[in-house]
């Protein structure tokens, strides 16, 4: 069923292949695809107050009531369906941890949480409040399946949420979504009676597909020949190995992972940007690619450049809210440019190259097709690929300061999942502030005090290029130090000032 209306999504569609691509992946925590979003408020809330507000969302935003129901036998599409056992005690938790709870141990939590798989019989997402942060404050820790949607999807889901106002007036309950009762084996006996009629839609479709292919040829022979020819070399560079060889030093992979993070006022970043001619998102692309060159110099393997994946969003203005709209681009990190300006330009000129590749979009032609794999093969296909190192991703999010519950959003923090790589970094832009959390496989990054001083030097080299900002608070940028210490300098596995 289609949506009901632009921005919504009605109460049963079938599953788009690509997002159940990212459901089926949850089941390897290897191949895991789910994000948890941390908010950090400046108070408590009321809890039965949160609660009224995630009944009411949920109401709103279909999506977050619907669970996914996968035929018995592969002749349907699984669907989104609205689940008829919807159990809002069990998706909203509520946890408080020793007083006073630090940065560190919230990101600890948020790491536990998103380590554990999501409930595949149930809607894909929980939520938990996290009481006795000092100062009086409180988190949300939003775990989501990327089956759900991507990073901007869910920035567009999540905004009934929100006031604008910390005394804003409640809002009218909307109706229950009407759910659907249907069984595994119900859909596979519904997909069998449509098959003739599948069958008859597909072949008159692939016929005029064929017409139409031979008469372009017919018309113009040269020129879909030559497209043909162009698409073919692009499917070979975007199915192809990394652009360069990956690091020594992230090699191995593990079950287990760290976040580190760091704060960014938006206005410096933007200075910056626009001191070296470039965007923000090209500013926190090469000052990440700037700690990732001390932290490989710290240890005494310096190298040229690593793949990064950076992902393009496909997603327009008609897309509904829900479901996955990105295609990725690897390009070669510039580690051994020690110039921020110009790591800038060598990265910017590589994404646009990436964006006008024919086949950045393969994911999602070839999907339909990898869905019909049996897991065991779908595991291979994909272990075949080399992943990159790092994949970084920024997510702009709301202009405006934002509340919920009475509780103003001070910051929030993006962990991303870790699919074969060593590292995820996701960059999120809210209200004058900008944060990064890097959240990394400690198999491949095994000196977390080394790293969180990398990271926040990589970002002040690059603020520099703005002006010389004064003493950021704790968890910022800090303004670059002397680099010049002892390789063994700053190993020992302790907590890093950024993340306390």
């Amino acid at each position: 069923m289609a949506e009901t209306a632009k921005g919504s999504i009605g109460p049963s569609r079938e599953m788009d292949a690509v997002d159940y691509l990212m459901h089926r992946g949850e089941a390897n925590p290897r191949t895991r695809s789910a994000f948890l979003g941390v908010e950090i408020l400046d108070r408590g809330v009321d809890f039965e107050r949160l609660r009224e507000i995630y009944e009411r969302t949920t109401r709103a935003v279909v999506r977050m009531r619907q669970k996914v129901v996968v035929p018995a036998l592969p002749t349907a599409a699984p669907r989104w369906v609205v689940d008829p056992d919807f159990d809002l005690g069990y998706h909203l938790r509520r946890v408080r941890i020793p007083e006073p709870g630090t940065h560190r141990q919230v990101l600890d939590l948020a790491e536990l949480i998103l380590r554990s798989p999501l409930d595949p019989g149930r809607p894909l997402w929980t939520v938990t409040l996290v009481e006795g942060l000092e100062g009086g404050r409180s988190a949300l820790l939003a775990h989501t399946s990327h089956a759900v949607t991507d990073g901007m999807g869910g920035v567009a889901m999540m905004r009934e949420l929100y006031d604008l106002e910390r005394d804003a007036p409640r809002r009218p309950m909307p109706p229950l979504p009407v759910p659907e009762d249907l069984s595994p084996t119900d859909l596979a006996r519904t997909g069998m009676s449509g098959l003739p009629r599948s069958a008859v839609s597909g072949t008159r479709s692939l016929l005029g597909g064929a017409v139409g292919a031979l008469g372009r040829l017919v018309r113009s022979p040269v020129q879909t020949v030559t497209d043909t020819i162009e698409f073919t070399r692009s499917i070979g560079r975007v199915l192809g190995p990394p652009p360069v060889e990956p690091s020594p030093l992230m090699r191995r992979r593990s079950l287990s992972s760290r976040t580190e993070t760091v704060d960014v006022p938006l206005d410096d970043l933007r200075r910056a940007s626009k001191a070296a001619g470039g965007s923000i998102n090209d500013a926190y692309l090469a000052a990440l690619s700037g700690a990732l060159r001390l932290y490989h110099e710290e240890l005494g393997v310096p190298v040229e450049a690593v793949p990064m994946a950076v992902p393009v969003s496909l997603r327009t203005e008609d897309d509904p809210v829900g479901g996955n709209r990105f295609a990725g681009v690897t390009l070669a990190a510039p580690l051994s440019e020690t110039d921020p300006a110009e790591r800038m330009r060598l990265i910017r000129e590589q994404i646009v190259t990436g964006r006008e590749e024919r086949a950045v979009d393969l994911l999602g032609r070839l999907a339909p097709v990898l869905t019909l794999l049996p897991g065991p093969l779908l595991e291979v296909v994909a272990g075949s690929m080399t992943p990159p190192d790092v994949q970084a991703s920024n997510v702009p999010g709301y202009q405006q300061d934002t509340f919920i519950a009475g509780a103003k959003v001070q910051r929030q923090y993006g962990l991303g999942p870790l699919p074969g790589v060593a590292m995820m970094v996701v960059f999120v832009s809210r209200a004058g502030a900008c944060t990064v959390a890097a959240r990394y496989d400690t198999a491949s990054i095994t000196d977390d005090e080394l790293f969180a001083r990398c990271l926040r030097e990589g970002f002040a080299e690059v603020l520099a290029l703005g002006h010389e900002a004064p003493a950021p608070p704790d968890g910022a940028a800090k303004p670059a130090v002397d680099r010049r210490r002892p390789a063994t300098a700053g190993r020992r596995r302790a907590r890093p000032a950024a993340t306390r």
